[in-house]
């Protein structure tokens, strides 16, 4: 990020491009600033389809200029290993400016793992819709468990996804407009259209889904929490199973310095699929890493 580009009115597209990390070929979405004093690094939630995020990314730059980095192909992904993959990109990056860490659903649980892991680095933390525990008043993720949890459930899943992706593109997109409705933007219906209708994407969903919620059935981490408060922010949705009010009132009370906001504006959890979503969480990042570089 350049300081001078905060309030810019030009507008830059991001860049797809191929990354190997520890030998994996990883796709990487960014935007550069022409002097960059900060470096913001975004990372998704599951499934990880980074084109997904592209109006959000490009509506982050806007706002605010900077870099923006996903991250995610082909092989198999615990959430541990999700960690050390980010790890490690940032060192492969060789990034030396200030590191901001953007994450969505349980790619926000992953950047306060980061933010753990490079405390001298990483200034500030913040997650949209994070997904820290597991909601036990859920009837969705009580479903969830019951399909990764079980191999034949798994291996349906897997064996369906694999014979819809094998529909033509037009199919597949009228699927996807059938399904998801008029609010989806076609950004989004395009990235379900080429990435979630693979069986190796559909696999590494359920797999990583599996190794989330052994991992957030454990008590949050309330004390690194607390030691870190003043680097955390958190945004939380009205009607959000994954990251439910009564996290909300948790957080407040276990760790009272991290900065907490309520998107009310009629948002989902997966803002990132509508344009106009997009464009106000990354308003919203956008005024936060202001403010926190103002203080």
């Amino acid at each position: 990020m350049n300081f001078e580009d905060l309030d810019s009115d030009g507008t830059k597209c991001v860049n797809l491009r191929l990354c190997n990390v520890s030998g994996c070929m990883t796709e990487i979405l960014e935007i550069h600033a022409d002097q960059p004093s900060l470096h913001v690094v975004f990372v998704p939630g599951n499934p990880g389809a980074i084109t997904f995020y592209k109006e959000f990314v490009e509506s982050l730059f806007d706002f605010l200029g900077g870099t923006a980095s996903n991250w995610d192909h082909g092989r198999l992904y615990s959430l541990q290993e999700q960690i050390d993959h980010k790890i490690e990109f940032i060192k492969v990056q060789n990034i030396e400016a200030p590191l901001v860490l953007v994450g969505h659903s349980i790619g926000s649980y992953i950047a306060l793992e980061m933010l753990r892991r490079l405390p001298k680095k990483a200034v500030y933390c913040i997650g949209l819709y994070p997904f820290l525990a597991l909601n036990l008043q859920s009837k969705k993720q009580a479903v969830i468990v019951k399909v990764i949890m079980s191999r034949v459930l798994s291996t349906t899943v897997m064996l369906f996804v694999a014979l819809l992706g094998l529909l033509p593109r037009r199919v597949l997109r009228l699927i996807s407009e059938l399904s998801n409705g008029k609010s989806w933007s076609n950004t989004a219906h395009e990235a379900a259209c080429s990435h979630l209708a693979q069986y190796h994407t559909i696999r590494n969903v359920l797999y990583m889904a599996r190794t989330e919620f052994i991992k957030l059935s454990e008590t949050p981490d309330w004390n690194f929490m607390r030691e870190n408060q003043e680097k955390i922010s958190f945004l939380y949705g009205i009607d959000d199973h994954w990251g439910p009010l009564q996290m909300f009132e948790e957080v407040s009370r276990q760790a009272s310095g991290i900065a907490l906001s309520i998107e009310r504006e009629g948002h989902t959890h997966g803002f990132c699929c509508s344009e106009a979503g997009s464009i106000w969480v990354a308003r919203h990042a956008a005024s936060l890493i202001k403010n926190k570089l103002a203080n």
